[in-house]
């Protein structure tokens, strides 16, 4: 079994045709082919059905895909760390984020790090902690920053907690809130901007107004961080935010919950069976160091506590 059958293995079952799969590589498709027919001999069973033009997995297929992903990841990992060999001074990081901390903290943190190792690429993947979850899974990440618990019985991950922040509801400055407190069962019949289905954040929102004993009301539903803060800045309704995402927003204000209020907690996590690349942990370090420092002076934003991977860089 060659890495060059599992790539054009991949190629196929992505694109579902073998011709598109044969540009995508850029090889003849007659090439293409004939490797994946080798692939399958050699496996003994067929990965592909193609019944009248289409082409679809074989149980066989399904079977080897994961595991072709991560065989591949995992080449590219090997790839990059030989190369990384000479003081990191080439490398790459695949780094995977949730929107909020995007548009929050990292920005400072990955200038810093680019500053430091100026030759390492930084390749960032925003989403979802489900999302991002996954693509570690597949190899496809060497970190991401998600959010706890993990929604995965997945025990292939190694987890550390860095930061825990408030969760406050955000309104346009022009309404602010005429008590420092609020309770979720203020929230009760009040219009809500409300995140896409499958975002933690929309869980966590859901979650605490079920066991407050209502249902939310949704005035509109379906988008990521950046355009649920503008879609409550136009007035649309409230949600329910990290505190970290409001700083340098002066047309929003964010209200904390009544005590004890809603926090979640963040974590960096990897692969438990491939140790990070050079330069991801030199990433990792610069973070840690990074938070650390704005810990010490003051300068996290406002509800964002600093948790014990974080304390020791």
């Amino acid at each position: 079994m060659q890495l060059q059958q599992l790539a054009y293995f991949v190629a196929v079952a992505e694109a579902r045709h073998f011709t598109q799969a044969a540009e995508r590589m850029r090889v003849a498709q007659p090439s293409l082919s004939k490797q994946i027919k080798a692939l399958e001999a050699e496996l003994g069973a067929p990965l592909f059905s193609r019944a009248r033009g289409n082409v679809t997995l074989t149980p066989a297929g399904e079977a080897l895909l994961p595991l072709a992903r991560r065989m591949l990841a995992d080449a590219e990992t090997a790839r990059r760390e030989i190369g990384e060999l000479a003081g990191l001074r080439r490398g790459r990081v695949r780094l995977g984020a949730t929107p909020s901390l995007c548009a929050g903290l990292m920005a400072d943190a990955l200038a810093r790090f680019h500053r430091a190792y100026p030759g390492i690429e930084l390749l960032v993947e925003e989403g979802g902690s489900r999302d991002l979850v996954r693509a570690l899974a597949r190899g496809q990440l060497d970190l991401a920053l998600i959010i706890l618990p993990l929604q995965s019985d997945d025990p292939a991950l190694v987890t550390e907690e860095i930061l825990r922040e408030n969760l406050v509801v955000v309104s346009p400055s022009a309404s602010r809130p005429r008590r420092p407190y609020v309770r979720i069962e203020d929230l009760r019949g009040r219009p809500m901007v409300m995140f896409r289905r499958g975002y933690d954040l929309r869980e966590a929102t859901l979650n605490a107004c079920r066991q407050a004993g209502f249902e939310p009301r949704f005035a509109v539903e379906g988008g990521e961080m950046d355009a649920v803060l503008r879609f409550v800045e136009a007035g649309l309704g409230i949600a329910l935010v990290p505190s970290m995402v409001l700083d340098g927003r002066p047309g929003l204000t964010g209200t904390p919950l009544a005590p004890p209020g809603l926090r979640r907690t963040v974590a960096l996590a990897h692969r438990k069976d491939v140790e990070p690349t050079r330069a991801a942990q030199a990433f990792r370090a610069t973070l840690l160091f990074f938070l650390a420092e704005a810990a010490h002076d003051g300068s996290l934003p406002p509800g964002v506590e600093l948790l014990g991977a974080g304390q020791a860089p």
